[in-house]
Order: C-alpha cells, then structure tokens, then sequence
C-alpha cells in the first residue's frame, strides 16, 4: 500500500493568507497526471501546524476529491496534543483517506512511555490506518525503534513509519525489529536511495512537489535492480534536495514553485520569505537542474 512516492504536498495560499482552493486543485490533477502515488497533505510541508481545523478538514476533502482513487492520499491529523489528534482522526470517517499521518508530539517532548500512550490512542481511536512521523529535528523527541517496534506488536492499525531522523542506522534498527509488520517510509530527500537499498518501500517526499517523474524514475530503476540508473538519479537529485532546505521548509520549495509559475503563495507567519541569498542559491539550483521553464498545470 505504501510503496512509491509520496508527495508531501504544499498548501497555497492567497495574498490574504486563505486557503487557494483553486490552485489546491490544480496542484492534486497535476500529480494524477504525473504518476505520482500518494499524496501527503496537511503535513509539515504543507503548514499544518498553522492550518485551523476546519481548513484541515477542507484541504483534506478538496485532494481526496480531485484524487479520484487515482492516487493515495495520506491525510496528516497529528498535533501536539492527544485529543486533538484523536478529534482530527474521528473527523476522517468517510472521508475517503487511505490512512493519516501522525507526528510525534511536538513541543511537549514526552518520554517515550508517552509516545506510546499518544499513538495507542490514535491507533484506537482512528478509522484509518495509520502512519507514525518521526521528525526529532522539527519536534524535540525521538521515536525509538524499541517503542515503535512495541506499536506495531500491539496496534494492528499502526502499518507504516516516516522515518525522518536522517539516521540509516535507526532506519536499520526499525526494519530490523519490526520486520513485516511495519513499511518503513524514508522521510529524508537526500537518503531516499540509500534507504530504499536497505529496505524502505517508498519516500515522503518535499523534492516530489517540482520533479514528481523525476524520483519515480530513481525509484522504478531501484526495483528493476539498475543500480547504476538508480545512483545516477540519486547524485542528479541531491544538490535539488539540499537548495529545498536552505531555511525552514516549506519556505523554500514554495519559493522554488512560484519561480517555476506554479503561483502557490508564500508561507504563512511566523514563516517569512527566504531571504535573498537563498533565493539566488534557490535560482542557480533550479537552473543547474534544467528546471527553469514555467510548469503547466491542471494536465
């Protein structure tokens, strides 16, 4: 179910700040007609933790609906707080998501007793299944493999991990102890090869917002056994994946799409604009990958 890529998709914004619905759409048809597989919305990439519940809900309803089933959808519910991301979860019963993104809670930094009570009861309380996020560098707090490796044992809803620590020891570790019972999803565009080489199924993906094609091609090359193919899609692909986190992403690869004309908007406060040394180091990546055309959408 989750092989492939996974789009952590963007949210555009009008000048105002509000949701752009039109643009939203677009972005998701844009996708389907790339081959992308899943789509992650609501994510970090896509500002969820400056989304209001009832965007949250909105965005969520606009890309299942423009999906069509032809693409996944990975619907992001987590927060820092356990009954809000219970509330989010409830709220996806009907929806038509495939499963939920849950993040590790941020801010509160719970020991990891507490990250088993907070994903036992999201795992219990949600009509989907679930994909665990692990992203220490954004929320404090580590994920061990030892306690997701307990999750999985005891929470059949628990399928699949977005492993963002940046460590291929602890991706090791996770596949190691959990096995079968869990996908190991890399959540690191510049590990995304390697990960794959030691048993990731797929990868969330930032640098799937500009080269969706780009990084299915790494990853159909992988499966075929091409390794020479797939390393070279990895080395072309690194240096578009560094420019994409010069600042606090989603800052960047939003900048990098309104060059292209995708016209997504800024970031939401308290993010601001990148500053105008990344946007030159921004322009000469782009232009070193070739990406300086304008994007058509809507195809």
């Amino acid at each position: 179910m989750f092989a492939g890529l996974h789009v952590a998709l963007v949210t555009p914004f009008h000048d105002d700040g509000s949701v752009d619905e039109a643009k939203l759409r677009e972005l998701v048809r844009w996708h389907v007609a790339a081959g992308t597989d899943a789509l992650v919305p609501c994510g970090t990439t896509g500002e969820s933790a400056t989304l209001r519940s009832d965007e949250r809900l909105r965005i969520l309803r606009i890309v299942v609906a423009e999906a069509r089933g032809a693409l996944r959808v990975v619907a992001g519910a987590g927060t820092n707080s356990t009954a809000e991301t219970v509330e989010n979860l409830c709220a996806l019963e009907g929806l038509g998501a495939d499963a939920a993104l849950v993040i590790t809670p941020y801010y509160n930094k719970p020991t990891q007793e507490g990250l088993f009570a907070h994903f036992r009861a999201a795992a219990q309380a949600s009509p989907v299944p679930l994909v665990l996020y692990n992203v220490p560098g954004r929320t404090g707090v580590n994920l061990l493999p030892e306690t997701l490796a307990r999750l999985a044992e005891v929470e059949p809803r628990i399928v699949a991990i977005k492993e963002s620590s940046g460590s291929l020891e602890q991706c090791s570790r996770i596949l190691r102890l959990c096995g079968e019972r869990l996908a190991l999803l890399c959540g690191e565009d510049a590990l995304t090869y390697p990960a794959l080489c030691i048993g990731a199924v797929g990868v969330v993906s930032v640098v799937g917002n500009l080269v969706p094609r780009d990084i299915r091609a790494m990853i159909a090359s992988h499966l075929r056994g091409d390794a020479t193919e797939a390393r070279h899609w990895h080395l072309r692909l690194l240096p578009l994946a560094d420019a994409l986190f010069l600042e606090t992403n989603p800052t960047p690869v939003k900048a990098a799409m309104n060059l292209l004309g995708f016209g997504v908007g800024g970031p939401r406060l308290p993010l601001v604009s990148p500053r105008p040394e990344t946007m030159e180091k921004l322009k000469r990546a782009l232009a070193e990958y070739g990406l300086q055309a304008p994007v058509e959408l809507g195809r």
